[in-house]
């Protein structure tokens, strides 16, 4: 590498006759010198990753949202068949909304919806339940001893007697308050779903399940009936349907950016070319995706954007540098190639510590973040031909126009002037940090900004802070319906199911029984706990019911004839076939993480303490158990991610500069943005799940690329004998006004993300946005003050092969 010429070096040559075509390094001879071939085979890989892109669906899968690996959802999946229904479920509440549900008009809407229903794909039918499903039972003591049967009787005709044994048989059936609401207003359809369709083994299309459910609300609600619906398979419906706004979020900050950048060059050809690779590079990352086996989901849909935007950066970086070869009068394929040879490998380690900062979210045992990380770091692979090549290459025939490079020149020559008397003044201001007074300034503030970013931060919540879907807004038609069920039933939607493992045939034991009623009560005591049910809550009120109903005996039965007749009863979701399995059902007030995690810790605690080889008392299962597990992983996940994030940076930013000064200078501006990233959250009470966990990560990964432009400028000219201050100037008015202009465009441009109906999208927006502001700020003012302490010219030139960081 010889014959690399660094910026201070470069000649002027007008006439490319003049060029030596065999110089610069083997990777640039081969592609410089065979544009037309590596051109056409670009063509044809766009247009076929184009056709394969049509292949591409956007779906969501219960089990990727979990952590399979975790103990709790092990031992939830491990008994799953004999929990059936207990996972991924809808609650369909049909509201009365005059009168009550013992109305013959009100049944029968019912009915036809349990009926349509149940005939939906993907329906878990043998465990729906309804007021007119045949397992709902109703059970009496009677002169004949216990009596029993379904809730709607096979008499009932809707006739004023019919509909008044209805309502006895819902008061003995011991659903008020699960399937019937106190009030007498509503009732549910539960409705569990497979994770396949068991005709067709196909999984189930969330976005088309959640049009059948719209479809059937529209056909039933009237001014008689409301209806409402909850559930993780609604969720994801109404995010997918929410995408359509996404994307039109999407076009405005394609829109933003390109303007920007027309507005920074004045050149709509050039502006028009990065903006094209950025975009192949995205047909590329959705043509690969199905390709490989994987498709987008609502959380990973924004990886495409930022797949653009990283684009821009890179793309921005290398038109500015040709942009201004070519104002100096060099023929613009020459610019192109003394362009490529400057910022290619800059921009090559850029993209690679971009990669593994989205390919460590891969050790996270989530599997949708997992392919989160897997399509974001297909995606930086794609920039690396589209973006450090194609680009180049590109803009080696068509050049900028005439009077952009004119108009850059002119910039360039005014924003350099005298070095000691004419700087602009943006620039020396920002040049002030480069000596003690100021770079002492900049350093207190870091500091300060740290410690904040610590104490508020350390306040950072794991999970939910808000009841509902937080993915979507608080007035949102879903966020609704669940208010609607939270407030009308003591059996919430956020349901924590502890599972109680014996002997076979020990399930209705009397110790056992004790041992489960002993847990119950420990789960009534807390706050957020609204109701809880179980076998052994069963027994007691049998017991009472066959006594006449006294609450004299209102207790578990010590005779085991007794507890076998109760079971026999009981309904089938409180234990198994082989009655080695118990579950205790905890009703909760919502599934925030203060929530979720007392009931963690109670159940623990009682299994440390009276849990034994007889009987294993099991976290966790249902709706609110599963996302208590994906907290524990979400919290691990969260410290181990930046540890990785962040190690990997520094390695690489190390192998670039050869110094750890440079790493350091480099890397201190990212983890005060993380710090504060965190506050943010807190401030904005956003808590740290699924859908927020990687935006730490793709912020420290863009943001390290300012970083990498400013401080290989700001080297090169040091090692050619300039002092810090000339350096630093000189690296502001060649890459470091299109680090400004690439955050602040990134940062509006994703800040408009704030306004999505997607609660879960506006929030990212705001993150990255401030991300991208902060790490570009942090480039500008904070890595010279660490310069100042940090890098000498002696320093450097004692570490040429660092050199390499300017080809």
């Amino acid at each position: 590498m010889s014959n690399v010429q660094t910026p201070s070096t470069e000649a002027v040559i007008s006439d490319v006759k003049a060029f030596d075509h065999r110089s610069g390094s083997l990777l640039e001879r081969l592609l410089f010198n065979n544009r037309p071939a590596v051109l056409l085979l670009c063509l044809i890989t766009t247009l076929i990753l184009g056709y394969q892109a049509l292949g591409l669906s956007l779906n969501a899968a219960f089990e990727k949202m979990i952590p399979t690996g975790h103990p709790y959802i092990a031992n939830f999946l491990d008994n799953r068949k004999q929990l059936a229904g207990m996972g991924n479920s809808l609650r369909i509440a049909v509201e009365a909304k005059d009168g009550s549900i013992f109305d013959a008009e009100y049944l029968d809407t019912v009915r036809k919806l349990n009926d349509e229903l149940f005939l939906l794909p993907g329906v878990d039918r043998p465990y729906m339940k309804s007021l007119w499903a045949p397992a709902v039972r109703w059970t009496g003591v009677t002169e004949d001893g216990l009596d029993g049967g379904p809730v709607i009787p096979d008499d009932y005709d809707g006739s004023p007697q019919s509909l008044e044994q209805v309502r006895i048989n819902v008061e003995r059936s011991g659903e008020i308050g699960q399937l019937v609401a106190e009030n007498y207003r509503s009732s549910i359809v539960l409705v569990p779903l497979q994770e396949r369709i068991a005709e067709t083994g196909e999984r189930i299309d969330y976005h088309a399940l959640s049009q059948r459910i719209e479809e059937l609300r529209s056909k039933y609600e009237s001014d008689k009936v409301a209806i409402h619906v909850t559930g993780f398979a609604k969720v994801v419906g109404d995010l997918i349907e929410g995408l359509q706004q996404v994307l039109l979020f999407f076009a405005a900050a394609i829109a933003i950016c390109t303007t920007l950048l027309y507005w920074y060059t004045r050149c709509l050809r050039s502006t028009l070319l990065v903006m094209f690779c950025s975009l192949v590079a995205v047909v590329w990352l959705f043509g690969l995706l199905p390709t490989f086996g994987y498709e987008l989901d609502p959380y990973s849909i924004l990886v495409p954007f930022v797949v653009f935007a990283i684009g821009m950066s890179h793309g921005a970086q290398k038109m500015n540098g040709i942009m201004q070869a070519i104002g100096r009068g060099t023929h613009k394929l020459v610019a192109a190639r003394f362009t490529f040879r400057r910022l290619f490998l800059t921009g090559m380690v850029a993209l690679i510590t971009d990669a593994i900062g989205f390919a460590v979210l891969m050790v996270i045992d989530i599997p949708v973040i997992q392919d989160l990380a897997v399509t974001a770091s297909i995606g930086v692979a794609t920039l690396i031909v589209t973006n450090l090549i194609m680009l180049p290459i590109l803009l080696s025939y068509i050049g900028v126009s005439a009077s952009a490079a004119e108009r850059s020149q002119q910039t360039e020559r005014l924003e350099a002037g005298d070095v000691e008397h004419k700087r602009h003044p943006f620039w020396s201001f920002l040049d002030l940090f480069t000596q003690r007074k100021w770079a002492s300034i900049g350093l207190l503030v870091g500091a300060a900004l740290t410690v904040l970013g610590l104490t508020v931060g350390a306040q950072l919540r794991v999970g939910d802070t808000d009841p509902g879907a937080p993915e979507l807004r608080a007035d949102s038609r879903y966020n609704l319906d669940n208010a609607f069920m939270g407030a009308n039933y003591a059996a919430s939607s956020d349901v924590f199911i502890v599972m109680v493992k014996t002997p076979q045939y020990a399930c209705a034991h009397y110790s056992t029984l004790r041992t489960v009623d002993a847990l119950e009560r420990e789960l009534q005591l807390l706050p957020g706990v609204e109701g809880t049910s179980s076998l052994a809550g069963l027994a007691k009120v049998a017991n009472a019911g066959m006594n006449e109903g006294s609450l004299k005996w209102f207790e578990m039965p010590r005779s085991q004839e007794m507890l076998n007749a109760i079971i026999t009863r009981a309904p089938r979701e409180m234990f198994n076939q082989n009655c080695d399995l118990l579950t205790v059902y905890a009703y909760l007030k919502d599934h925030k993480a203060d929530t979720l995690t007392s009931v963690v810790n109670t159940v623990e605690a009682f299994a440390a303490q009276y849990g034994s080889a007889e009987i294993r008392i099991l976290n966790a299962a249902g709706n609110a158990g599963i996302e208590a597990a994906t907290n524990i992983v979400v919290e691990k996940a969260n410290r181990d991610m930046l540890i990785l994030v962040y190690t990997a940076v520094i390695i690489l930013a190390y192998i670039t500069f050869r110094s750890w000064q440079a790493v350091v200078c480099a890397v201190v501006p990212l983890m005060i943005t993380s710090l504060l990233c965190q506050a943010l959250m807190v401030w904005l009470n956003i808590g740290v799940k699924v859908a927020t966990l990687p935006v730490i990560a793709l912020g420290a990964g863009i943001g390290v690329d300012y970083a990498l432009y400013v401080l290989s400028v700001t080297l090169v000219r040091l090692r050619e004998g300039m002092s810090l201050s000339d350096a630093y100037y000189r690296a502001l008015i060649s890459t470091g006004k299109v680090v400004v202009l690439t955050g602040i465009t990134l940062g509006l441009a994703v800040a408009t993300w704030a306004w999505s109906p997607i609660k879960f999208q506006a929030d990212m927006g705001i993150l990255l946005a401030f991300m991208f502001v902060w790490n570009m700020l942090g480039a500008l003012f904070l890595l010279p003050a660490l310069a100042h302490f940090l890098l000498r010219p002696r320093q450097v030139q004692a570490r040429p092969q660092a050199q390499a960081v300017a080809v």
